[in-house]
């Protein structure tokens, strides 16, 4: 019995599912799970000793590759002043400046724990700045798992094939509306507020269409809506702005996660000051957590945005660019239909049902057209190979995430070198998949 195997069969007696997030299972691409040991720069290594390039980098906060020493050393030296108090520190006011510095619009911040709570508590806060109850999100985008925001939901929800989740009650989404990605949807006076993700990188990688965020903008005012950016993935990945200074749209309200940690577990939610002064302790609004504005987490996400100047970014999008053209070129050569759609740095993968060529959209053999919302997006996620050529490039040495839902996150540490080293790989594994087709 392997190590992993072993910890797997220990964990599934104590954990759920032998987990502490449903897709590390490996639910919807079979197999036993590896048990990370270690990371450093681009890579990880397994209880078994087994080294793989890392393109999960947590979801999205190693941007800087796992363990840079800088932040290290940040956590370090925090760590030895105490990890909470409970009380305020000038930690996390200067994060709260910097992010405000690099956002154009966002005038008020405030740190929570996970980017669940930052989204659950930016859905309240529309709902009391506007007296209004409706909120509208789009199928495919996953907001965390507040009750309100499961509905057709990605990544986490759909890697498990569930539409929903028991146990949130109808009364819960009552108020939820759930329209196509990409299609602007109407609304009436009893919208609070509108959540999307700028750009969806919860079913695959899904890019906002010509005038789609323009158009939320739009029918926002016009109903008096807030439009709300769930920026826990695209924020200070897709540049010092993030999704409003790359789009060019602007928001009501922000929620942040991931990079803003620099791989601690942290949240954010923003916006006006008109829109932000409903919260307690200034109005009505109750939102409130023990280790929110955690000081390890705080020098963590210091340091990591000290590090991500105007330079970082174009490093970033030519690694994502690099690598895509890579592995497309790879894919296409072994005779195995896919799609790399790149955002910046954000990178999705989808797949032909077959190999050779012949027909479009992903139902059978040939070219596969980049999918525009979730329905476009299943039918590649679940025509089964996804499973294969995740399990042929683990077995090589390449880790990706465990669910066809999910983007590859290419870090600063993941150099030339370690890109093409990934195609190469990349290409023996699609070889393997297309013969077992």
């Amino acid at each position: 019995m392997g190590a992993n195997l072993d910890l797997f069969d220990r964990a599934r007696r104590v954990i759920p599912g032998g987990v502490n997030s449903p897709v590390r299972a490996f639910g919807s691409v079979g197999g036993t799970p590896y048990f990370v040991a270690r990371a450093e720069g681009p890579y990880v290594w397994d209880a078994e000793g087994r080294r793989c390039i890392d393109y999960v980098q947590s979801y999205g906060p190693g941007i800087l590759g796992h363990a840079h020493p800088a932040v290290v050393e940040a956590v370090t030296r925090a760590a030895s002043n105490g990890t909470t108090y409970g009380a305020p520190t000038e930690a996390e006011v200067v994060l709260a400046e910097m992010v405000v510095d690099r956002i154009a619009g966002l005038e008020s911040i405030r740190f929570v724990s996970s980017g669940t709570e930052a989204t659950m508590s930016a859905i309240r806060l529309a709902r009391g700045a506007t007296g209004r109850d409706g909120i509208v999100k789009f199928a495919g985008c996953y907001h965390g798992h507040g009750d309100a925001l499961l509905a057709a939901g990605g990544s986490g929800v759909a890697n498990q094939g569930l539409s929903g989740c028991d146990g949130v009650t109808a009364g819960a989404v009552a108020d939820t509306i759930v329209a196509p990605y990409n299609v602007v949807p109407d609304l009436d006076e009893t919208v609070a507020a509108v959540i999307v993700e700028p750009v969806a990188a919860n079913m695959g990688l899904v890019a906002p269409a010509d005038g789609f965020l323009e158009g939320l903008r739009a029918a926002c005012d016009a109903a008096g809506a807030l439009l709300v950016f769930d920026e826990v993935i695209t924020g200070f990945r897709l540049g010092r702005g993030g999704a409003a200074d790359w789009s060019g749209v602007t928001p009501d309200l922000w929620c942040f996660g991931k990079v803003i940690g620099g791989g601690l577990p942290v949240g954010a939610f923003g916006g006006r000051w008109d829109v932000m002064e409903h919260l307690a302790p200034l109005g009505g609004v109750y939102q409130g957590g023990t280790l929110s504005g955690n000081p390890l987490a705080m020098a963590a996400g210091r340091t990591t945005l000290e590090l991500l100047d105007d330079g970082a970014f174009e490093a970033l999008t030519a690694t994502a660019s690099r690598l895509a053209d890579g592995l497309s070129g790879a894919f296409a050569d072994a005779g195995l239909p896919a799609v790399l759609p790149r955002v910046g740095s954000l990178l999705g993968v989808f797949f032909g049902a077959g190999a050779s060529s012949g027909a479009s959209s992903g139902a059978g053999p040939g070219p596969v057209v980049p999918p525009t919302d979730f329905d476009e997006a299943k039918v590649l996620a679940d025509n089964g190979v996804y499973p294969k050529v995740f399990h042929a490039l683990l077995e090589r040495g390449v880790a990706l995430a465990p669910g066809a839902y999910e983007a590859l996150f290419p870090s600063l540490a993941h150099g030339d070198a370690v890109v093409d080293e990934t195609v190469a790989i990349a290409a023996e594994a699609a070889a393997t998949v297309v013969a077992g087709l």
